[in-house]
């Protein structure tokens, strides 16, 4: 027999048991934490940048190309792409499982066959594939508390000397910069370039040639002439360093002597590298650092990392420079680990005095009070060896394993103590004959349970993935209880117990034992009543199916609950022309508004940055409430100041707003909700498709049960666009790439090549002077150097016209879509959410 071998051999058991609970204290020091289960499917992103190319251009030169390459990749889920002035994005899901290192180099060796086909911008600044992720954990901000450092200076310094250091944290997978860094800025002066005839590729050439690194070689080099008896390696100055230096380059040399240096036909100074982009802490300017975590890190010890590696490098930082953490979501996720921590000693403790009170003696509490701690122990190394992290399902599964393993241990000590008490056996014995009664009775008890819970863990698709560790943390708990149940338990019974029958008929427990004697015969009378009128209860007992049948189709479905995490976002879109001026004045208005709620404690604001989409018609704020003791009550919570916000948002016309609550998932999206993606796949273009999604939005605006439903994208924005009549143009001697250069050059950024600042390489990029590009007439003014030297304007041979186009094309498999978001209306689930807006669509 099987539980023999421990009873005679206790010491044995003993060591297994200390074995099991010395590899759970191990397990748990190795296991990530997190809020919940990683159910997000693996995913990679593949970026482009095209600097001044239209959202129409980025999609046929670059991400179409990408698109058709990456069809048929192997695991390959879903594939959508989103185009936008100046940059792209096609990012690849895969199937639950994928490897997603190999998933990366097979990417990475298919855009390497179409990139002979890429435009050579997008090939220079080259095609980076990474990671997905989903969401921030947490921002890191460099401020300037006394104002002496401007956002450039602190974006400047949070790349060069703090964003490494981040990246090599434990955990740490991406650092978003909500800023810019420096680079040496060359605003050209159109009118001056036209006076001395000369075109923006003359600049580019010439910064090139002497703003560059170059081998000269060395004196002495082998072979070398015999007697040679130096050798020097060949230095001279090449990259430059300052706006002066800058300045003298020459970019023509006269016959005659005369010289046309940078600064005669330019503007030249150390400015920001991207205006596009910038953040704000309570209005006040700051360089925020977004940090994102690797899949399946730990995140508690990872913002922990973060945070120690931030209070390490601040004794370094500049005079006026301060950090602060505007923004943690780790708060939530410790905050909810610890109250089911809570959950699970309290119930730990409620099942140990329940037994005392049943079981009417220390030395029989104390059986199943050791072996339940060791049970547990064994499935935290379930979740070791699965894989698993401890989150709240893990420890949900381990609270409701403390009712079910402690079962074995009691069936073991009740049935020992049965044959010390009928049969007059001592404790060794007495368990000999138990175990022989109960052995088979607990293999099957523990097959029948894991029966129950086995299925869980082949769910299909997110919720598959959510339920699997808890219903496998139930399973390895309780096999492990049913290997404790035949091996610890009856070798502590063998050494512990005692009979003392006299301690069950005094005192306290003889109080109890009478009352609950009364309580049970009670039991048995009901029950002999039922059977004898067996019709009537089973007509009961089928009422009842029929009771909870319907109860359960008529109780709302959903994926998880909307909770309170101590934040909120919220998200603005200004019309597709609108300036960041304007987008500015719209993201002070919403920082004052809640700064003024008692509820607030920070506003993070960021420029250029949206859920929406990227522009200058884009802001973001992250808003972070003050802690939950601080705040009691429903109307102090994130979802009553997010109904407030809304309301506010919707009498302010200069923008769309949408103050929203995270997601209870980060990995699955960026805010709670639904979305969903029109497609087109009829080919029948996308005015119609716009016209179908706007027929969808007023349908769903008008649903009760759908709340903050809004387009996720960009509406279409007047374009201006250029008639080139092509024969004048060839008559002019214009060529058409001259034409090209000259636009991008004049009203995009060039991007020349580097210079270096402090130890740091950064950019060196040309453009027009803000003043000389505002307007049509500035464009029509504009001269391209023909092919017999001579200056031509554009209003010589173009002409203009305002259409609408779009700022930001989207697309889903392959196909044109656009996409809408939403959440649910108070009281509403999200199932019923999803179920409404079907409904509509179809």
């Amino acid at each position: 027999m099987f539980a023999k071998f421990f009873i005679d051999r206790p010491i044995f058991a003993w060591v297994i048991a200390i074995l099991i609970t010395f590899a759970g204290i191990l397990a748990l020091r190795a296991l990530p934490v997190s809020q919940y289960p990683s159910v997000a499917p693996p995913a990679l992103d593949i970026a482009v940048t095209y600097p001044g190319a239209s959202a129409q251009v980025v999609e046929q030169s670059a991400v179409q190309l990408i698109e058709q390459e990456m069809n048929g990749i192997e695991n390959l889920l879903y594939m959508d792409s989103s185009s936008q002035v100046g940059s792209g994005q096609v990012t690849l899901t895969f199937k639950p499982g994928t490897d997603i290192q190999f998933a990366s180099v097979e990417a990475q060796n298919r855009i390497k066959r179409v990139e002979a086909r890429l435009p050579d911008d997008v090939r220079r600044l080259g095609v980076t594939v990474t990671r997905a992720g989903r969401n921030f954990i947490m921002v890191v901000a460099l401020v300037s508390p006394d104002g002496r450092l401007n956002a450039v200076d602190l974006g400047s310094y949070a790349t060069a000397s703090v964003m490494e250091p981040l990246l090599r944290v434990q955990g740490v997978g991406e650092v978003l910069l909500f800023g810019t860094e420096y680079s040496m800025r060359i605003w050209l002066k159109p009118d001056r370039l036209e006076s001395y005839a000369l075109s923006p590729a003359d600049v580019g050439r010439a910064v090139r040639a002497q703003n560059a690194l170059l081998p000269l070689g060395e004196v002495g080099q082998l072979p070398a002439a015999p007697g040679q008896e130096i050798n020097a390696v060949l230095g001279s100055r090449g990259r430059l360093a300052t706006p002066e230096e800058f300045g003298n380059i020459v970019v023509r040399a006269n016959p005659d002597g005369s010289s046309v240096r940078l600064k005669d036909i330019a503007r030249i100074e150390l400015g920001a590298q991207d205006y596009n982009r910038s953040a704000r802490l309570n209005g006040q300017p700051i360089a925020g650092m977004a940090i994102r975590i690797t899949p399946g890190a730990n995140a508690l010890a990872t913002a922990q990392g973060v945070r120690a590696k931030m209070q390490d490098l601040s004794r370094y930082f500049p005079q006026g420079v301060d950090w602060v953490v505007p923004y943690d979501t780790t708060r939530f996720i410790e905050l909810s680990i610890r109250e089911v921590a809570i959950t699970l000693l309290e119930a730990a403790a409620l099942v140990v005095l329940v037994m005392f009170v049943f079981l009417g003696s220390w030395r029989t509490t104390l059986v199943p009070a050791i072996v339940v701690p060791v049970s547990l122990m064994g499935g935290l190394l379930g979740l070791y060896i699965f894989g698993f992290s401890i989150n709240v399902l893990t420890l949900f599964a381990m609270v409701l394993a403390i009712g079910i393993v402690v079962d074995d241990a009691i069936v073991v000590v009740e049935n020992v103590e049965r044959n010390m008490r009928t049969r007059h056996l001592p404790p060794r014995e007495a368990t000999r004959v138990a175990m022989g009664e109960i052995t088979g009775a607990i293999v099957a008890i523990t097959l029948v349970l894991m029966a129950v819970f086995v299925p869980m863990a082949f769910f299909g698709g997110s919720t598959g993935a959510i339920y699997r560790q808890f219903a496998v943390t139930l399973v390895v708990t309780m096999a492990f209880s049913a290997f404790l149940a035949l091996s610890l338990t009856p070798a502590l019974c063998a050494s512990l117990l005692k009979h003392d029958p006299e301690n069950l008929e005094r005192g306290f427990h003889g109080r109890f034992n009478r009352f609950f004697g009364r309580v049970t015969t009670s039991y048995v009378g009901g029950v002999n009543h039922a059977t004898r009128r067996l019709l009537r209860s089973l007509a009961i007992y089928a009422v009842i199916v029929v009771i909870a049948a319907w109860t359960y189709m008529k109780l709302p479905g959903s994926f998880l609950p909307e909770e309170d995490q101590g934040y909120i976002v919220t998200a603005i879109q200004l019309p597709p022309a609108a300036t960041q001026e304007r987008s500015r004045a719209v993201l002070e208005s919403v920082e004052q508004f809640f700064l003024k709620q008692p509820q607030v404690d920070k506003v993070v604001g960021v420029l250029g940055f949206s859920f929406f989409g990227r522009g200058q018609n884009m802001a973001l704020a992250f808003i972070k409430l003050k802690d939950w003791d601080d705040r009691p009550g429903k109307e102090n919570s994130s979802q009553a100041l997010i109904k407030r916000a809304n309301m506010e948002f919707f009498r302010m016309k200069q923008a769309m707003l949408f103050a929203i609550n995270p997601p209870p998932i980060p990995e699955l999206a960026s805010a709670g909700g639904f979305d969903f993606r029109l497609q087109d796949r009829g080919g029948v273009g996308r005015e119609k498709l716009l016209d179908a999604r706007n027929q969808v939005l007023g349908m769903a605006m008008g649903d009760k049960r759908l709340a903050a439903v809004r387009p996720e994208g960009q509406e279409p924005a007047p374009q201006l666009f250029l008639d080139i009549d092509r024969d004048k143009a060839e008559t002019l001697g214009v060529n058409a790439t001259d034409l090209n250069d000259t636009l991008q050059s004049l009203f995009g950024v060039s991007y020349i090549n580097d210079f270096v600042r402090q130890g740091r390489v950064l950019r060196v990029q040309m453009q027009a002077e803000d003043a000389t590009r505002r307007s049509e007439a500035d464009l029509m003014r504009t001269a391209v150097r023909n092919s017999s030297g001579r200056m031509v304007r554009l209003s010589e041979f173009v002409s203009t016209r305002w259409v609408a186009g779009a700022t930001k094309l989207d697309r889903y498999n392959g196909l044109a879509a656009m996409k809408i978001s939403g959440a649910t209306a108070p009281g509403v689930s999200s199932g019923e959410a999803l179920a409404a807006m079907e409904a509509i669509a179809l």
